[in-house]
Formats: structure tokens, sequence, C-alpha cells
């Protein structure tokens, strides 16, 4: 089966929002690979440009090899491992990483001109978290791969009256953690329960995916009050002109909800994307492609 060429595009109304933006909770979709691998998976193109710069997000469960060794161009690739995850998950990449993730750990992987990527969990392991694809600006993607690895310990936490949430890239509340190579995104892992409400400050101009991993959140913007259910995700867009956005997360019940938030500056460019890659046309995508089939974009 030849494999389709996925077109986002953007128009003016994306680019000078006249105020908030909020979309519709969304589902995403089920996917199961194999018998070691399942996930919700949330693509771009269902979303609309308000993902904007994520390209895809998957909440799964992994525990089992499933993808094999595999090429990634013109994107950045984010495993976020949640800290409920047993045993360890094996990453190597032609950069010359070789190496384990632990529970709680980030890996972001910019692919840039080209990267051979393998993850799997060791044997009797069970890994839940998130994996995704970060769109990078068309200057950018051709840049040279590098990557990056935060351990779980190394990450801030924010802590409240019915709050815990860590920091594992970029900063929240006046406290910074590790910046991540996309400069303005932050990316959060937390948990909300009984009364205690968690506020993130959202930039002007920037996007925020809120998604619910685990039981309802509610979610109060600029005076409105959204319900995320688990499973679910929304978007936030801030103003490019005007005051920053307060967003502030609570469980619908009292009891923990987990969630994870990212947030970042759009970069409102046109992409072409075809399973691990992302580029600014289907005639570069064949191109990667074929640098990929000469072996120029290295190998494990």
């Amino acid at each position: 089966m030849t494999a389709r060429n996925t077109a986002i595009d953007y128009d003016a109304r994306h680019n000078t929002p006249e105020g908030p933006r909020v979309s519709p909770p969304v589902s995403g979709k089920a996917l199961a690979i194999g018998d070691g691998f399942t996930a919700q998976s949330f693509r771009a193109k269902e979303v609309d440009a308000a993902m904007d710069p994520l390209v895809m997000v998957d909440h799964y469960v992994m525990t089992d090899s499933t993808f094999g060794e595999h090429p990634h161009a013109g994107l950045s690739a984010v495993s976020l491992l949640f800290e409920d995850s047993s045993g360890r998950f094996h990453n190597r990449d032609s950069l010359g990483n070789d190496f384990d993730l632990l529970p709680g750990d980030l890996y972001w992987l910019k692919a840039g001109s080209g990267a051979v990527h393998d993850e799997a969990p060791r044997p009797g392991s069970r890994i839940h978290g998130l994996q995704v694809f970060v769109n990078l600006p068309q200057r950018q993607r051709h840049d040279d791969p590098m990557s990056l690895q935060v351990r779980g310990d190394e990450m801030p936490v924010l802590t409240g009256e019915g709050y815990r949430v860590r920091i594992a890239l970029g900063s929240s509340n006046g406290v910074a953690g590790v910046a991540a190579p996309n400069a303005s995104m932050t990316i959060l892992d937390g948990t909300v329960t009984g009364d205690g409400a968690f506020v993130h400050r959202l930039a002007a101009d920037r996007n925020a995916w809120v998604q619910a991993i685990d039981g309802d959140l509610s979610l109060s913007v600029a005076g409105s009050l959204y319900v995320i259910r688990d499973g679910e995700a929304m978007t936030v867009s801030s103003p490019a002109a005007g005051q920053p956005l307060d967003l502030q997360l609570k469980s619908t019940h009292g009891g923990a909800a987990h969630f994870a938030l990212f947030a970042a500056e759009p970069i409102r460019e046109p992409y072409v994307q075809q399973g691990p890659f992302v580029m600014g046309s289907a005639e570069e995508i064949d191109e990667v492609k074929a640098a990929h089939e000469a072996g120029r974009l290295g190998a494990l």
C-alpha cells in the first residue's frame, strides 16, 4: 500500500487572532499495533491549526518491541515517559545514543536532515507515555540532527494545595526546567486532586495542547469553563497581541486527574507529512526517502 501524504496549510485567520480560541474536545483514534502497543492517537489534520507546532500526539502503552529501527526527518520526535511506567525503555539512534529511559524521563530527538531511531521496552517492562512529533520551521528541516535527554529526577516539581506538576521542559509559575530545543516550548506533566487548582500562564501568541491522561478535567480560560473528559484533549490559542491567558486546571469530581500540557509558539507554515517524515513539500519527502534508502540518514 502506498503511503499517503498529509498536507497541512494555514490561512490568515490563524495569524492574528483577536481573542482566545478554544477548540472543542477531541478524542483521537484508537490504535493498536501487534500485541505490544496500544494508543489513543491525535493528528493535526483532525484538530486544525491550533495544534501547531505539534503534528502528532500518541498516548500509548508499550510492552514489546513494535516499530524496529526507523527513520525520521524534518521534525522532532519526543518521548515523555509517565512515572507509572515500569522497567526500562531502550533507546538507540544514529547519533550514537544507546541507553535506557526510566519512568519519568524525557527524550527529544531533533531529526532535522535525518536520523535513524529505535526504542523498545526491555523484557518485562510496561511503558506508559506520550510520543509526540513536533514540527520544525522550514529553515531548520535540514539542520544536523541533535538530541536531548532529561532524567525525571532533574525535572522541577511544582506542588501546592491539590496539585503536583513536573516541568519536563520549559518553565511555569516562575520556575524554569531544562530549556527545550524549541526555545518557546513548555511541557508539563501534572495531577490535580480534590478542590486543588493548577494555573499555567500562557504567553501571548502561543498555542497550548491540554490532554486528560487519566480522569476528567475542567479547564477555565478567560472566564469560560470547559470539560475535558478522560482521554480527550483541547487546544487553546492566545491572542498574538494582548495579555497572557491563565489556564486553570481542576479535577471535575474531586478525584485525581492526570494531565499533560504542551505550550509553544506556533510555526504557521504549510507542511507535508508522510509517516515519520515532515517536509515543506512532497518533493522534499521523496528526496529524504531516497536519502534513507541510500543509507545517508545513518545507521544504528
